[in-house]
């Protein structure tokens, strides 16, 4: 058990430093969201399970805070990237369709 805990804490390392590099080289505050969100969720999700099953004691604990991360993770990153799109942030010029457009239209009419 200890060796798999090790493992998957040098996966969730290793997830979590591609998550922080993402946000660093990323046009946009949209695609920093999903760099940042996608990755550093694996890598948490990784890192936390691998600390239960290095120590026995802590892996309800573990997988009560995976649980907590897959189901605020999601939501927070989606707040932010709509009030981010609400607040006028624009996308990078490559960017090919804004999906959004229509709906923050909507709403405020």
């Amino acid at each position: 058990m200890v060796i798999v805990g090790k493992i998957l804490v040098l996966i969730g390392s290793i997830f979590l430093f591609l998550g922080s590099l993402g946000i660093f080289r990323m046009p946009d505050v949209y695609n920093r969201l999903q760099a940042g969100t996608k990755a550093t969720t694996l890598g948490a999700m990784s890192l936390i399970l691998g600390v239960g099953f290095m120590s026995s004691s802590f892996l309800i604990k573990s997988i009560v805070l995976i649980i907590f991360i897959v189901l605020t993770n999601p939501i927070s990153s989606s707040t932010i990237a709509r009030a981010s799109h609400k607040a006028g942030v624009p996308l990078v010029k490559e960017s090919v369709i804004d999906v959004c457009k229509d709906n923050v239209r909507e709403e405020e009419a």
